[in-house]
C-alpha cells in the first residue's frame, strides 16, 4: 500500500544560485536603507537636492528588485508584488499609492494589447499570417528571422511596440512549431523571440506612433527651449537609425544566435499547404481584424492630430485599446474562460515597473541620480557628454518605464548643454534612440517581457545577451551623433 508521503510530489531541487541572489537582493536593500545620509547632488546653477530618506528607500527598493528580476528567485510578478510591498512596510509611500500604481493606464494598455495577441491566436488570425510569412521568406532558418524582424519593425512605425509585440507573438509561436522541437529550447528559439522584442523597440523610434516615449520627450524639449519638433522631423532623423539597428540586430542574432539547422526542409511547401488548409477567411476573422484595424487607426490619426495641432487634446489611448477588449466579449470572439489564459506573470511584471519608477521619480531619487551622473560630464568634450546622457537614459530605461527616464534625464541634459555649447536636437535625439531599447531587462519595455511568456530563455540569459546589443545600440548611436546626423542636417554644437 502507498502512503500519502510516497505519492506526493517530490519538490524540486534546492537552487544555492537563487539563494544567495534572494539575500544579496535583500542585504542591498537593508545597506543602501539604513546607511547614513548620503551627499546632496548639485546642479550646474548651484542648486542642491537633497536625498530624503525615502528617496534613499526607493533606491534601495530599485536594487533590490533588480537583483530578483535578473536572477529570477521567484517569479517575476511576485518580485514586483515585493516592490509595492517594501513601500508600504518601510514606509517609503503610503501603500494607497504604492498599489494604485499596479493599475497605472500603462498597464492596461499592455492588458489590453496582450488580449489582442490572444483574438488573433483563437481566430486563426496568428496561422494564417504565419503559414503566409513561411511561403514567402522560404526555408533558410536566417530569411526567416530577417522575415519577422522586418515585419516587427514596419508595424512599430504605425502602432505601439506593445501592441505589435503582443500581435507578433503568437505568429512566431506558429512559426517555431514548424521548426520540429516541441517546446524545447533552441538558440532558433532564443533568438526568434528575443530578436522579435529587440526590434519591436528598434521600429518604435522611427515615428510618435510607436511608443508614449516620444510625445513626452518632445514636450519637456518645448518646455526648455522652446522649439517644436514636428512629425516629420522626428521621423527624418529617426528612421535611418531604426533600421539601421534592425539590420544590426538580425545580424547580431545570426551570430549569437545561429540556429541548429540552417534550412527547414519542406517548411515552404508545408506552409503552403497548411495555409489552403485554413480554408477561407471566417466571419470571427473578418471581425477581430476590423476591430483591431479600427484601433491601430484611431490611435495613429489622434497621435498625428496631437503632434499637429496646438492644444488638440485626444482620448487616451489605453482607453481606445480597451475598447477592443470590450467589443471582442461583445462579438462573441472571447468568452470568460478566455481571461484565464492571460499571462497575469506578465501583466503583474510590468505593475510593479510602473510602481517603482513613480516611487523613484516621487520621492526625488531619480532626479538625484541625474544630477550626480550627468554633473560628472560636465565639463568634457561635447560628445562624450552627449554619450553620457544617452547610457544614462539606457540603464535607466531597463528599470523604470522610458518616459520616466526621459523625464528625469532630459530637462537636467537640457540644461547642462549651452554651457558646452551642445545643440538641444542632438541630446533630444539620442535621448529618444537609446530609450526605445532596452536590452537587458524584462521590465524595460513591455515586449521583452511579452516574448519571455515564449518560456525560451531565462531573465538570466536575456540579460547576459542584452550587454552586447547594448553595446551595439551605443555604438550606432555614437555614429548618429558625430557622423549622421550632421550630415543629414542637424544641429551638433551651438554656434
Amino acid at each position: 500500500m502507498t502512503t500519502d508521503v510516497e505519492t506526493a510530489e517530490i519538490p524540486k531541487s534546492f537552487s544555492w544560485g537563487k539563494f544567495v541572489a534572494l539575500i544579496t537582493g535583500v542585504l542591498l536593500f537593508v545597506v543602501v536603507y539604513y546607511c547614513p545620509p548620503w551627499p546632496d547632488a548639485v546642479d550646474p546653477m548651484g542648486k542642491h537636492f537633497v536625498l530624503s530618506q525615502a528617496g534613499k528607500g526607493a533606491i534601495a527598493v530599485f536594487l533590490m528588485a533588480g537583483t530578483w528580476w535578473v536572477f529570477e528567485v521567484v517569479p517575476i510578478g511576485v518580485t514586483s508584488l515585493a516592490i509595492g510591498v517594501m513601500q508600504a512596510l518601510f514606509m517609503i509611500r503610503p501603500a494607497k499609492v504604492a498599489f494604485k500604481d499596479f493599475m497605472d493606464p500603462s498597464v492596461m494598455f499592455i492588458f489590453g494589447s496582450i488580449v489582442i495577441g490572444l483574438v488573433f491566436t483563437k481566430t486563426g488570425l496568428t496561422k494564417r499570417l504565419a503559414y503566409k510569412m513561411l511561403s514567402i521568406v522560404g526555408e533558410r532558418t536566417s530569411m526567416i528571422y530577417l522575415g519577422v524582424f522586418l515585419v516587427t519593425s514596419a508595424l512599430a512605425h504605425i502602432m505601439a511596440h506593445t501592441a505589435v509585440a503582443a500581435t507578433i507573438y503568437p505568429l512566431l509561436v506558429a512559426i517555431y512549431a514548424l521548426y520540429g522541437e516541441g517546446d524545447k529550447q533552441t538558440k532558433f528559439g532564443k533568438g526568434l523571440f528575443i530578436g522579435m522584442a529587440y526590434v519591436a523597440g528598434a521600429g518604435s523610434i522611427v515615428t510618435l506612433l510607436g511608443a508614449a516615449r516620444g510625445a513626452v520627450a518632445l514636450g519637456f524639449f518645448k518646455d526648455v527651449t522652446g522649439q517644436d519638433v514636428g512629425f516629420f522631423e522626428l521621423t527624418w532623423y529617426m528612421f535611418p537609425i531604426g533600421w539601421i539597428m534592425t539590420f544590426v540586430l538580425w545580424g547580431f542574432f545570426i551570430v549569437v544566435m545561429k540556429p541548429e539547422k540552417k534550412t527547414i526542409p519542406g517548411l515552404k511547401e508545408k506552409a503552403k499547404r497548411l495555409y489552403t488548409e485554413l480554408g477561407g477567411i471566417t466571419r470571427k476573422e473578418v471581425i477581430a481584424s476590423s476591430i483591431v484595424g479600427l484601433v491601430i487607426i484611431a490611435l495613429g490619426a489622434f497621435a498625428i492630430m496631437k503632434a499637429s495641432i496646438p492644444g488638440f487634446v485626444p482620448p487616451h489611448k489605453t482607453a481606445i485599446i480597451l475598447l477592443s477588449t470590450i467589443l471582442f466579449f461583445i462579438t462573441g470572439i472571447l468568452d470568460i474562460d478566455d481571461l484565464e489564459v492571460v499571462p497575469w506573470n506578465i501583466i503583474l511584471l510590468f505593475a510593479g515597473a510602473m510602481s517603482i519608477g513613480f516611487c523613484l521619480w516621487e520621492t526625488g531619487a531619480a532626479e538625484w541620480m541625474a544630477i550626480n551622473w550627468l554633473g560628472m560630464f560636465q565639463e568634457s568634450h561635447w560628445f562624450v557628454f552627449v554619450m553620457s546622457i544617452a547610457f544614462f537614459v539606457m540603464m535607466m530605461t531597463n528599470f523604470i518605464m522610458n518616459v520616466a527616464a526621459i523625464a528625469i534625464s532630459l530637462p537636467v541634459a537640457l540644461v547642462i548643454a549651452p554651457y558646452l555649447g551642445v545643440a538641444g536636437e542632438v541630446i533630444l535625439y539620442s535621448s529618444l534612440v537609446v530609450a526605445g531599447m532596452p536590452f537587458l531587462l524584462l521590465v524595460g519595455a513591455a515586449p521583452n517581457a511579452i516574448a519571455y511568456d515564449s518560456k525560451q530563455f531565462s531573465t538570466g540569459e536575456f540579460f547576459f545577451w542584452g550587454i552586447p546589443a547594448s553595446i551595439l545600440l551605443m555604438i550606432v548611436t555614437g555614429f548618429a551623433v558625430y557622423v549622421l546626423w550632421p550630415i543629414m542636417g542637424m544641429p551638433i554644437t551651438l554656434p
